[in-house]
């Protein structure tokens, strides 16, 4: 069992390009509870980190249900990836056969980047901040990634390098990097690739884009002879006095679900939270229908409840823009999506969201005519984009009508 530990936990306010210390989070017997400071209750822009879950009161919170630390505070965690770039850093050559669990969750969060998504930071410390940032080149990056996937050894400089980028989510190698006015992250590909994923997820983020989804801009570069996808950052905006960043929480914590529980999730339940809790509650869920039948079209099976995300004010929700849309490999014909679209049904296909209509605001009729317009935009568009992905044939081939447009998806359509 990992030791105690504590962090403190750093926020920037809405607005403001500096952080403050809004509390703390504390490990005891496997669970993470949080305090707010009392400074922070006493300041009259304090906002709740999110609600129901953490409220402004004084006291340790605990916690809620099956969760082993307030899922807002395990959305700035590390995920997959960036916890095996931490292990390699503290365990060296025991960390190829050695249990994530071996490392305590406070110690992740205080080991990670402290560019994380969303708005949140954690240090040992409530009195200076100090920011876990270490520049590199792309080209350096993308060996760096190359190397923890094959488990090489890295020089110190790079590791710390690689590190800035690991309180990212995801299972994929990535890293952050700042380009000007721009903060953005660097997805590559993984030596275990069978098909060309970062190509692939470019054009299924461009079309997404094309067919009128709020999609975060995404484009591809080439380095050292591979391909890299930049995509831009959604909680970050560069003002004249520096950076101001918007606190992110996922599906997942808005379902109160633990990562073992994400089977749960499902979309249907989503749509319940939209209509109580977002703005602009009927735009939104014609926008969540768009994406699921968007992901249903690209193969996109990963759609999982980290996969999707909201702006949180301290009031009230927003939809962040679409971010993490990738065509999975099929093993046959049929699919299902990683979250239910109605009670008992998470096939993918078209007939499946139609069917659910009522439940995202729309009538059979209107849902139809979305689908239709997102299948003409595809069709059309392919090509196009394909050739701006440098794209090979035979990979378009592959691609084509197996995740882009699989016949399945038109079954009962």
């Amino acid at each position: 069992m990992t030791s105690d530990a504590e962090a403190f936990v750093w926020v920037w306010l809405p607005g403001a390009t500096e952080p403050v210390v809004a509390g703390r989070v504390e490990q005891r017997d496997g669970l993470v509870s949080f305090n707010y400071g009392r400074s922070y209750l006493a300041r009259e822009d304090a906002i709740a980190l999110y609600l129901p879950e953490l409220p402004l009161v004084r006291g340790a919170i605990p916690p809620r249900g099956a969760l082993q630390m307030a899922g807002c505070i395990d959305d700035a965690s590390p995920d997959s990836w960036g916890m095996r770039v931490i292990m390699d850093k503290l365990l060296g050559a025991r960390a190829v056969d050695a249990d994530p669990a071996e490392i305590g969750p406070v110690t992740y969060l205080l080991q990670s980047g402290s560019d994380r998504i969303g708005a949140l930071d954690f240090q040992a410390s409530a009195e200076d901040y100090a920011p876990r940032t270490t520049p590199a080149s792309l080209a350096d990056l993308l060996d760096a990634a190359d190397r923890v996937d094959r488990r090489v050894e890295l020089p110190t400089a790079i590791n710390e390098a690689l590190l800035h980028g690991s309180s990212i989510g995801g299972a994929r190698p990535k890293a952050l990097l700042t380009d000007g006015d721009h903060k953005l992250i660097a997805k590559f590909s993984s030596s275990s690739d069978v098909y060309p994923v970062v190509e692939g997820e470019y054009v299924a983020m461009e079309l997404a884009r094309r067919v009128g989804i709020d999609v975060v801009a995404v484009r591809l570069e080439h380095v050292l002879g591979r391909s890299v996808l930049l995509i831009d950052r959604f909680d970050r905006a560069h003002v004249s006095a520096g950076w101001t960043r918007r606190l992110v929480v996922s599906v997942l914590t808005m379902l109160e679900l633990q990562e073992m529980q994400a089977r749960y999730a499902t979309y249907h339940e989503f749509a319940e939270i939209v209509r109580a809790r977002f703005r602009r509650p009927k735009a939104t869920l014609h926008e969540l229908f768009d994406r699921i039948a968007f992901n249903v079209l690209v193969g996109n099976t990963d759609d999982h409840a980290r996969n999707h995300a909201a702006f949180w004010n301290g009031t009230e929700l927003e939809l962040t823009p679409a971010y993490d849309i990738c065509p999975q490999l099929r093993s046959g014909r049929e699919a299902n999506q990683a979250m239910e679209i109605a009670p008992g049904s998470r096939t993918a296909r078209l007939r499946a969201c139609v069917d659910a209509a009522e439940l995202y605001g729309l009538t059979e009729a209107e849902a139809r005519a979305r689908v239709d317009a997102q299948v003409e935009v595809i069709r059309r568009d392919w090509d196009e984009v394909c050739d701006d992905a440098q794209l090979a044939q035979v990979d378009r081939d592959y691609f084509w009508e197996r995740q882009f447009l699989n016949d399945y998806a038109f079954e009962g359509y």
